[in-house]
């Protein structure tokens, strides 16, 4: 008998060790996805790794025409800083710096050299222009590089950091007052990282924000204009057939708001855009459905941000707009007049809505290299 129970808790032990291994590998594989999608301008020449041009990893620049501004469309992640002097794009070899021109050319800068060797999975600048915030999926940690605000170049070899809850990292924010970030976490929730630029060490305290469903991920994180509303976009945050949601927060007390969360109308909300330019500025919010039971392609649902006596709901509008093939990311242009998306999977790979009352409506589609391109992140100039 005791050899009996001794061989069965054997088998236990093993039947957890193989459950882990497998979902160490699945881990593994999602990162080495996310890392092939970043690993856009890395070219060997001669046995040497080679800087990559603008031209030559995939980011394209898109010029609206006179109602629009300049916006940037590539396959890594990205960050302007709010100047308007420099754009950083990470890679799967790290961290590259351009210099912005007049009219939008961009230049390599730093002699061609990455700024960093960190692999970002999302990146911001300060609104001071002075940190670049950037957090990997390599380690559970958050990064704050010091940069020249003329330059963009890093002002000392000093990293600043803080650990995070969890390892996946999908996006994340700075609010526009400059005093937290915020990191969508994939299934540890969402980050809420304190972050004072005028310190020699600027992160603070970390607290986290539980996912509405523990069988759901935080894709999408966004802070309204005003600093009234943090949005997450997290899948499993509702029942029925898809069950995408967005969470709207009070962004001063971490309260949720009545009615969150709200439906997306998809399966995995990748991407929130509240509108910060123009007329149109605080006045809604846009997510991006990745994918939507039952259909082939994404869709871009809407809602009307109301406010009475300081307390705040979400309206959405009465039907989503039709997306491309898996859309991944979304911004406005500086002018207010265009909401851009762009579509991993294409057709097209970028979209420019005009936004009428709300109503989004495409205006221009383009390509942004020859297909598939597997765009995964836009910019728009400030």
């Amino acid at each position: 008998t005791l050899l009996t129970e001794e061989v069965q808790r054997l088998r236990e032990a093993n039947a957890l060790l193989q459950k882990q291994v497998q979902q160490q590998g699945e881990q593994l594989e999602t990162l080495n996805q996310k890392v092939s999608r970043m690993e856009t301008g890395r070219q060997t020449e001669g046995g040497h790794d080679q800087p990559p041009p603008a031209s030559r990893f995939g980011l394209n620049q898109i010029n609206l025409g006179g109602e629009g501004g300049v916006g940037y469309a590539g396959t890594g992640p990205d960050g302007f800083a709010p100047n308007g002097k420099f754009l950083y794009v990470g890679t799967a070899v790290g961290i590259y710096l351009y210099t912005i021109n007049t009219g939008g050319g961009l230049t390599l800068a730093n002699s061609s050299n990455v700024i960093s060797q960190d692999v970002a999975a999302g990146m911001q600048v300060d609104s001071t222009n002075s940190w670049l915030v950037e957090a990997s999926q390599l380690v559970s940690g958050l990064y704050a590089i010091p940069i020249s605000t003329s330059t963009g170049l890093p002002t000392s070899g000093t990293e600043q950091s803080t650990n995070l809850p969890g390892t996946t990292v999908n996006q994340l924010v700075i609010s526009p007052d400059n005093t937290h970030v915020f990191v969508a976490n994939g299934n540890k929730g969402t980050a809420d990282v304190i972050f004072a630029a005028g310190n020699a060490k600027p992160f603070g305290t970390v607290t986290n924000i539980n996912l509405a469903n523990s069988a759901g991920a935080a894709w999408s994180v966004a802070v309204d204009p005003l600093n009234r509303i943090l949005y997450i976009g997290e899948t499993a945050a509702l029942s029925g057939t898809n069950t995408g949601g967005l969470r709207a927060f009070d962004y001063n007390t971490l309260v949720e708001l009545v009615g969150s969360p709200y439906a997306t109308g998809g399966l995995a909300p990748y991407a929130i855009a509240p509108t910060s330019h123009g007329s149109n500025s605080g006045t809604y919010v846009y997510i991006a459905n990745h994918t939507v039971s039952g259909s082939s392609t994404g869709t871009i649902a809407g809602y009307t941000i109301n406010s009475s006596g300081g307390t705040y709901t979400l309206t959405g509008f009465n039907a989503a707009v039709a997306a491309g093939i898996t859309p991944i990311g979304l911004t406005q242009d500086s002018t207010g007049n265009y909401l851009l998306a762009i579509d991993f999977g294409g057709s097209p790979d970028l979209v420019a809505y005009t936004m009428n009352a709300g109503t989004l409506t495409s205006a221009i589609t383009a390509a942004t290299g020859t297909d598939p391109v597997g765009a995964v992140a836009i910019a728009a100039a400030p």
